[in-house]
């Protein structure tokens, strides 16, 4: 950023340099003596310029116009260049008056304010014009390295682990709702990219790991559901009440994402109005307990297609023997998916 800025003002400097050199070889060329006056007027030339075009240049950071398409900014970019061309006329005149320079052509204040603006709308159409269009290439360059990364994760999605792990529908809706956002709100977009990029590096390492800490499986389900939230908005509510104590337990990797997963896809997937997904976190006797709670019904059956539910119950009691236990039921309008993994007495 302060490499930037640091080009910013060079450029500015030197831009209006320019045309104060500009002023000097046309009096040079038309005039027989330059006095000490005139240079004076060209130092108010362009300290005005710099001023003035730093002003347009903060408004526009501030409104986020550079972020709008071409055909949004022609009208907006010609009302900028008319406006901060009376605003620079008025900074020159304001200085005139501030060091007393006279008034050679006699003419009224608002007939020398319209003759300033028209001679130095001619610098300000390429000023604002190079600015956007700048800031337009660079938004234009962040927008291929975010594809690239896209179609990166694309691939990454053929491999094997990636199928066994994750729904492929969330990929595509994740995918969609990136794609929607790089232009109406890139920071969050990449943020957006992190987060699946975070999901599918956890899938291809489930494999090599039996558990994992219950910490780093609840921030892969935080990453889920921030992007889930992308595209539900309002419509998905997430809740978490989490014993800090539980965080260093074991639990085999990408289970809980399994299974808040199946409360999107089954649960708040079907309802029109949405609902709460809600994870919990608790030590209950003996046992490590995980809750998902969502929004829904099971309408008298267990879809046991949903991914993995079939077979967790088994994997549990592969990896922490037969008191280990997982089940799905109908609570007070809630769905509850809810683990059970024996604490180790240390």
């Amino acid at each position: 950023m302060a490499k930037r800025n640091s080009y910013y003002w060079l450029c500015q400097i030197g831009g209006w340099g320019l045309v104060g050199l500009s002023m000097l070889f046309y009096a040079f060329t038309f005039k027989e003596e330059i006095s000490n006056a005139y240079l004076y007027r060209i130092l108010i030339y362009i300290v005005s310029g710099i001023v003035s075009t730093h002003i347009l240049r903060e408004f526009l950071k501030r409104t986020n116009w550079l972020l709008l398409p071409i055909e949004k900014m022609v009208t907006r970019l010609a009302a900028a260049v008319v406006i901060t061309s009376i605003l620079y006329g008025l900074l020159v005149l304001g200085a005139y008056e501030v060091f007393k320079f006279e008034n050679k052509s006699k003419l009224d204040f608002s007939t020398r304010l319209f003759a300033n603006v028209l001679n130095i709308g001619i610098f300000m159409i390429p000023w604002t014009l190079l600015y956007y269009f700048y800031h337009y290439i660079e938004k234009s360059r962040r927008q291929q390295v975010d594809t690239l990364k896209l179609e990166s994760l694309v691939k990454e999605l053929e491999l094997k682990t990636i199928k066994s792990h994750i729904n492929p529908h969330f990929i595509f809706n994740a995918l969609n709702s990136i794609r929607a956002l790089i232009d109406e709100n890139p920071n969050r977009a990449r943020n957006a990219i992190t987060e699946l990029s975070n999901i599918l590096r956890s899938s291809m390492q489930a494999e090599k790991l039996e558990t994992v800490p219950f910490e780093k499986e609840l921030n892969i389900v935080k990453d889920y559901l921030a992007l889930e939230y992308i595209r539900f908005e309002d419509r998905l509510r997430i809740e978490y009440q989490i014993d800090e104590d539980t965080l260093d337990q074991p639990v085999p990797p990408m289970m809980l994402q399994t299974l808040v997963e199946n409360a999107i896809k089954h649960g708040i997937g079907k309802q029109i109005s949405g609902g709460i997904v809600k994870v919990i976190s608790d030590f209950k006797n003996d046992f490590h307990e995980l809750i998902v709670l969502n929004s829904g019904s099971l309408n008298g059956h267990i879809n046991g297609d949903g991914f993995g539910l079939s077979s967790t119950k088994n994997r549990l009691q592969l990896l922490f023997g037969e008191k280990a236990n997982f089940e799905i039921k109908q609570v007070d309008g809630l769905v509850e998916a809810r683990i059970l993994i024996p604490v180790e007495i240390k």
